[in-house]
C-alpha cells in the first residue's frame, strides 16, 4: 500500500535516484577525456600564441633593423639601391663610353682598375693618367720584346760607319724618330758631354749635400765629337758616319742606351754593327726614294 503511494519529490528533482547508486564507468572516462581535451587545446593555444609573438618579435627585429646586423643589412641595400638608380639615371654617357672601351683596352682597364660604376674616381684615375702619359690611350708598343745584337768590325771612332738592322722599312716617322736621337746624340758629343776626366759626381752619395769643384770641370781637357753624316736607309739597313773625335767611348754606352730604349717602345731594331764598310744588300751611292732610299739631315 505504501509503495504505491504517490511521491511529489520526484517531480521537482527529476527521477527519484537510489542513494546508494555510483556513476557508472562510461561517465566518468567520458568526463577524464573531456578534461584531458580542454588542457591539450589550452596548451596548444599557449604554445600558438608564444611562437606567434616570438615570430612577431623576430620580424620586428629585422624589419626594424634593432640590431647591428640588421642595420648593416639595410645600409647594404640602400646603398644598392641608390646605386642601380644612380646608374640608370643619372650615370654620364662618358663612364659607359670608357667601360664599353675597357672591354678592349687592357691599358685602359688597368688605369680604372677598381674605380668602374664610380663616375667620380674613374674622372681621377683618367686625369692622372693622362698628366703622367698623355692623351693617346689605344697606342699600344711598336717596338721589339727581343734585344737587338751588337757587334764590332774594325770600328775606328775616328772613321768608321755605325749601322742599324731593322726588321722591315722605315716610314717617314721612324726616320725622322732614328734620326733626331743620333742628332741628339751628336750635339751632346759636340758640346763636350761624354768626357770622363770630369765625372765629380759619378759615384758620389747623394745622402748628403755632394761637392762640385767647377774650376776642375772648366780646366779639364775639353772632349768633343769632331763629325758625323746624314742618317742614310736602304730598305730594312740604315748607317751614318761618325768622327768621334776627342770623345771618350762611353759615347758609345749612351748612344746605345737610347738606341735600346728607342727599340723596345717605338721601333724594333735587330742588330747594331759598329765599323765595317758593307751590310746586306746596301748599295754604294743608289739614292733612289723609288728604290727604298731615305735619309734624315743632320
Amino acid at each position: 500500500m505504501l509503495s504505491s503511494i504517490y511521491h511529489p519529490w520526484p517531480k521537482l528533482f527529476g527521477s527519484p535516484v537510489c542513494p546508494t547508486a555510483r556513476p557508472s564507468v562510461n561517465k566518468k572516462k567520458q568526463m577524464r577525456m573531456l578534461i584531458s581535451a580542454v588542457d591539450n587545446e589550452s596548451d596548444t593555444a599557449s604554445t600558438t600564441t608564444s611562437r606567434s609573438k616570438s615570430g612577431s618579435s623576430e620580424c620586428e627585429i629585422v624589419m626594424t633593423g634593432s640590431s647591428a646586423r640588421g642595420r648593416r643589412l639595410l645600409k647594404i641595400r640602400e646603398e644598392k639601391r641608390k646605386r642601380q638608380y644612380d646608374r640608370l639615371h643619372n650615370y654620364p654617357a662618358w663612364a659607359k663610353v670608357l667601360e664599353d672601351a675597357c672591354k678592349d683596352d687592357d691599358e685602359l682597364r688597368a688605369v680604372l682598375g677598381d674605380s668602374i660604376g664610380n663616375p667620380d674616381l674613374m674622372r681621377k684615375r683618367v686625369e692622372e693618367r693622362v698628366r703622367k702619359k698623355g692623351r693617346d690611350f689605344q697606342k699600344s708598343k711598336t717596338g721589339s720584346i727581343l734585344a737587338f745584337k751588337v757587334s764590332f768590325r774594325d770600328f775606328n771612332p775616328l772613321d768608321s760607319y755605325i749601322w742599324f738592322e731593322l726588321y722591315g722599312s722605315p716610314s717617314d716617322r721612324d726616320v725622322d724618330l732614328i734620326g733626331s736621337v743620333i742628332q741628339s746624340w751628336y750635339v751632346m758629343g759636340r758640346m763636350g758631354a761624354f768626357n770622363s776626366a770630369n765625372l765629380q759626381l759619378a759615384n758620389s752619395s747623394m745622402e748628403y749635400n755632394p761637392l762640385y769643384d767647377a774650376n776642375k770641370g772648366f780646366n779639364v781637357m775639353p772632349s768633343s765629337f769632331h763629325d758625323i753624316s746624314d742618317v742614310e736607309f736602304q730598305d730594312n739597313w740604315g748607317r751614318f758616319w761618325v768622327d768621334l773625335g776627342t770623345s771618350d767611348y762611353f759615347a758609345i754606352d749612351v748612344l746605345l742606351n737610347c738606341l735600346t730604349v728607342l727599340s723596345s717602345d717605338y721601333l724594333g731594331i735587330q742588330q747594331i754593327v759598329f765599323g765595317g764598310r758593307c751590310m746586306g744588300d746596301w748599295e754604294e751611292g743608289m739614292t733612289n726614294p723609288d728604290y727604298g732610299y731615305k735619309y734624315f739631315k743632320i
